[in-house]
């Protein structure tokens, strides 16, 4: 549930019976139309269908999670969790402290027979209680207007109920013997204490092996709800569609506002707000946090400080992404010469990082498995190492890829080269690496492809016209049937291209 909030004792509110009268009166009636069912409500009952054929006859318990406290009285704004989001069709700040339940049905047979989905949420208040006026975090006066229980159900396509009633369902024929129970556990630390205490008052927690049990099976549910989401449906690749294409629309932006980041000072914190008003402006804000880094702070992966300046004859790394108020986010990367033109380093590293970039982009097809795209990638970015005499004496390419004992490369290529993308950043983290890493690509998989290379400024192993050079290249793609579409493919990649973008003023060639 959301976290208490500090309530200030200088506050002074009316309480008279006759002010909450005059406050609850002279309204216009609501409007009693109910919405019609959402698109994405439609594709989230699909969802709910294939968890529910995974835990027949089981209670599944999925928190959105609750408010946190930003500042004192003040809250961060309301992100549902992902599985919450996934399962229900709600998006961007909605519903707070809202539980889903999936309620095991039973067949004439007394066989499991699916479930029935029940949201138990805080529905708007009447306008003659104290809540409408009175409480900030969330009243109608301070917050807007809440959806009511009927206009929940019509919208969502499923079963509504009062969040007050959610503690005593818990309990309802659960225990030995009868229902089992299932929470996602990192979504709502209340809920899971709740849920763990009604466990133990059925009889389903009795000693050390049985808490060890239920913890498993809850864990169980959460990689099941991660594995769900490592190949996208219809409605969610047209989200990451939208998400890039408007990210895209940003990063132009941001290349036209170059002379202004660099006449300014400080234009690493310029060209994050550029980015973060189009982010908003064309969904629910940045999917995390912007990486604006320009020179050599390029060379840290996830700076994410943008507090530098932002120089002619340098390189400007953005990588950010925005994110729909689907909450589906992209994540993009392009590396572009401040003033438009590469240096000759520039462009030999930025040729490297396009070279292996291209084999990555190559190996994601069916059939191959996930780890095959950083391993094509990371070949190319070895072999040219070596060859630029940057690997130790005698190693030969073979023994720099070799897991235990080479490696070599990583010095100035750390990270992978590809991650799942869609509700997170880093989506299907939960996932098994038997799914994930050693899992096949298949088609609906959205996938970034993002090779790198860092050379720090205080590299004394790399020549000096290297230093202080970090470029990534990274595009959004989506698994077909016989290859790949890359979602972001409008954006510039080749060093020509870049170049003739960033001279243009962010009007793509």
């Amino acid at each position: 549930m959301s976290e208490k909030q500090h309530q200030a004792e200088h506050r002074n509110r009316p309480s008279g019976e006759a002010f909450r009268a005059f406050m609850g009166s002279g309204w216009a009636p609501r409007s009693g139309e109910l919405p019609g069912l959402t698109e994405a409500a439609r594709y989230a009952a699909l969802r709910r269908e294939a968890l529910s054929a995974a835990f027949p006859g089981e209670r599944v318990v999925v928190p959105a999670g609750g408010l946190k406290i930003r500042s004192n009285d003040t809250d961060y704004v309301f992100r549902p969790h992902s599985a919450f989001a996934h399962l229900t069709g709600l998006g961007a700040d909605r519903e707070p402290d809202a539980v889903l339940v999936l309620e095991p049905l039973a067949g004439e047979d007394g066989e499991a027979a699916g479930h029935e989905a029940v949201l138990y949420f805080l529905p708007l208040a009447d306008r003659d209680s104290e809540e409408f006026f009175a409480d900030s975090r969330v009243g109608e006066f301070w917050v807007g207007a809440r959806p009511t229980l009927e206009t929940a159900a019509s919208e969502l396509g499923l079963t509504t109920r009062h969040l007050d009633q959610f503690p005593d369902s818990l309990a309802k024929d659960a225990g030995p013997g009868g229902l089992g129970l299932r929470a996602v556990r990192d979504a709502d630390r209340e809920v899971t204490e709740l849920v763990d205490t009604v466990r133990r008052h059925v009889g389903l927690v009795t000693d050390e092996a049985s808490v060890t049990a239920t913890q498993e099976a809850d864990l169980a549910l959460a990689r099941t709800l991660s594995t769900m989401r490592l190949a996208k449906d219809g409605w969610e690749v047209q989200q990451m569609e939208e998400a890039v294409a408007a990210t895209a629309s940003a990063f132009d932006a941001v290349v036209a506002q170059l002379p202004e980041a660099v006449d300014r000072g400080r234009g690493e914190r310029w060209i994050e707000g550029i980015f973060g008003l189009h982010a908003r402006h064309a969904g629910n804000g940045v999917g995390y946090d912007s990486i604006c880094a320009s020179g050599d702070h390029a060379t840290t992966l996830h700076w994410t400080r943008n507090t530098g300046e932002v120089r002619n004859g340098e390189l400007l790394l953005l990588d950010a992404g925005v994110e729909t108020d689907s909450l589906y986010t992209a994540d993009v990367t392009r590396t572009v010469p401040v003033d438009g033109t590469f240096t000759p380093a520039q462009r030999q590293v930025y040729d490297v990082v396009l070279e292996a970039q291209e084999a990555g982009l190559a190996a994601v097809r069916p059939g191959n498995r996930f780890r095959d795209v950083h391993a094509a990638a990371i070949e190319v970015v070895a072999r040219r190492l070596l060859e630029w005499g940057l690997l130790p004496e005698g190693t030969t390419l073979e023994q720099t890829l070799d897991a235990k004992e080479g490696q070599f490369h990583r010095r100035w290529m750390v990270h992978g080269t590809s991650h799942h993308l869609g509700l997170d950043v880093h989506d299907c983290a939960l996932a098994l690496r038997e799914d994930y890493v050693e899992g096949e690509l298949r088609e609906g998989m959205v996938l970034t492809v993002e090779p790198g290379l860092y050379f720090k400024s205080d590299d004394l192993l790399v020549p000096e016209e290297l230093r202080g050079i970090g470029v990534r290249i990274e595009d959004d793609v989506v698994v077909t049937a016989d290859g790949c579409r890359n979602l972001s493919a409008m954006l510039p990649r080749t060093a020509d291209d870049v170049e003739a973008w960033v001279r243009s003023g962010g009007s793509r060639p």
